[in-house]
C-alpha cells in the first residue's frame, strides 16, 4: 500500500457529553499520516484496519458515528482497553 492509499479516523467519546462517538478528523495519504504521527506522539492508541478506516472516512467531522458502526467500534474500545490493560500488567481474565 503506497502512502497515499493510507486512511485515517480520529474518534472522541466523552460519556457526560456525546451520545456516541463523535469523528473529530479523517484524512487519506499525508493527511492521515499526519493523524496517525499525532496520535502516537500524543499516546494515543492507534487502531489499524482499512476497512474500518474507509467507513468512518466517509463520516462528517464533528458528527457522531452511526448506529450501523456501533457494534464495530465497540469491539475496537474493547480491544483497546484490554491492550493497555495487558500492557499496564493488568489481568482481565478475571
Amino acid at each position: 500500500m503506497s502512502k497515499f492509499d493510507l486512511k485515517a479516523a480520529a474518534l472522541k467519546y466523552d460519556i457526560g457529553n456525546d451520545f456516541a462517538p463523535v469523528v473529530v478528523a479523517s484524512g487519506y495519504g499525508p493527511v492521515a499520516e499526519k493523524i496517525i504521527n499525532i496520535a502516537e506522539q500524543q499516546g494515543i492508541p492507534v487502531y489499524r484496519d482499512d476497512s474500518v478506516s474507509s467507513m468512518l472516512c466517509m463520516l462528517d467531522v464533528g458528527k457522531s458515528i452511526p448506529t450501523e458502526l456501533y457494534e464495530i467500534i465497540a469491539k475496537i474500545y474493547c480491544s483497546i482497553l484490554m491492550s493497555a490493560e495487558k500492557y499496564k500488567g493488568i489481568d482481565t481474565e478475571k
